[in-house]
C-alpha cells in the first residue's frame, strides 16, 4: 500500500484528490494572468533574463 501511495502523491503526503481540486481552482487564475498584459511582460521579462543568464554560462 505505501508503494501505491509513494507513486501518487510524489513524496508530498498530499491526497491526489487535493492536489486536483487545488489545480482546478489555480490553473484559471494562472491563466488569466499569463494572458493580460502584466503578464505578458513579466514573461518577456523573465525570458530576457533567463536567455542572458543561458549565454553567461556559456
Amino acid at each position: 500500500m505505501s508503494a501505491k501511495r509513494a507513486a501518487t502523491d510524489y513524496g508530498t503526503g498530499i491526497p491526489p484528490h487535493e492536489v486536483e481540486a487545488l489545480a482546478r481552482i489555480l490553473l484559471p487564475e494562472i491563466q488569466a494572468f499569463f494572458e493580460s498584459e502584466e503578464g505578458q511582460r513579466e514573461f518577456a521579462e523573465w525570458k530576457d533574463r533567463h536567455k542572458a543568464e543561458q549565454s553567461g554560462a556559456n
